[in-house]
């Protein structure tokens, strides 16, 4: 097994939590189209969003979108580091999951004005076998004329290439007594369409010579946002009228385009929360999360 060299000391881990604190300020408004883009990506027959009608849960990432210039975009798509993320020096940045809490009596609804506060919570540092893993938390607050609408903390990790001889971690079997379930056929149209929805250039969702010959995977990556959409989406279906009031979880494996996955909810006996999951072609688990809900 092979030791993976060490890129992140003392020193270099001091300096990216210097960005511990940093905030960044947002302004937007909540129009129609990317809802309806939304809604066609999930193959949803929604009613025509019209001034008034509530965001979706996870609806708002359609929404603040880095719109950085193509002189700004690094190799692997994303904005040059350094700027409100701190610029850490490892190749692989994903999406590792995250908690969200909607405030109950007021939701986005389409034609509001919103402001998203960012801030860095913190910049932590871990060695593993594989080598170095770095996690960013911020947190985000996104309000309306009429205050606080909705809080969510984002977990984002970067972690080293990989080297020949690396450790795999032990996958994990995903349950099989799922109530509900639906398959997903990951294609490049499905992953092409969510990337402009929410304008990522990230290539390990739609380059697969970047994906495979640089980062070292054996396919395109489906997104995490996409995938956790998705569990609250199978949820929208089963329970249309159901409130979602709040809604965390956790990306544990990569899910890629190449066989089919499935998302399955699992209510709870009460039927105020719903354990929600996804499973790849070989039933292991990649995500797991939870939405508690409000009354109808």
């Amino acid at each position: 097994m092979s030791t993976a060299p060490r890129t992140v000391d003392a020193s270099l881990l001091a300096h990216l939590q210097s960005w511990q604190g940093r905030t960044e300020t947002l302004q937007d408004q909540i129009t129609v189209p990317p809802l309806r883009g939304l809604s066609a990506t999930l193959d949803r027959d929604d009613p025509e969003p019209c001034p008034g009608t509530p965001v979706p849960p996870l609806g708002h990432w359609l929404y603040f979108l880095p719109q950085t210039r193509q002189s700004g975009l690094g190799p692997d798509g994303h904005p040059l580091r350094g700027g409100f993320l701190p610029p850490v020096p490892l190749p692989r940045r994903m999406w590792a999951g995250g908690r969200l809490r909607w405030e109950p009596n007021n939701p986005l609804r389409v034609g509001d004005a919103v402001q998203r506060v960012s801030r860095i919570v913190s910049v932590t540092h871990k060695a593993g076998r594989t080598g170095d893993l770095v996690f960013v938390l911020v947190e985000h607050t996104i309000s309306n004329a009429q205050g606080l609408a909705l809080t969510e903390e984002h977990d984002i990790v970067y972690r080293a290439a990989p080297l020949p001889g690396d450790a795999v971690p032990a996958p994990v079997a995903a349950e099989t007594a799922a109530l509900w379930q639906r398959q997903i056929v990951p294609d490049d149209v499905l992953l092409f369409r969510y990337s402009a929805l929410t304008f990522n250039g990230h290539r390990i969702h739609y380059d697969r010579q970047y994906v495979t010959q640089t980062e070292g995977y054996p396919g395109l990556i489906v997104h995490g946002p996409l995938i956790a959409t998705l569990l609250l989406d199978l949820l929208r279906r089963q329970r249309p009228e159901a409130p979602v009031r709040s809604f965390s979880f956790k990306a544990l494996r990569p899910t890629f385009d190449l066989h089919p996955f499935t998302v399955h909810g699992a209510p709870s006996p009460d039927g105020r929360a719903v354990r929600l999951w996804a499973s790849d072609h070989e039933g292991w688990l990649t995500m797991q999360g939870v939405a508690e809900l409000g009354s109808v």
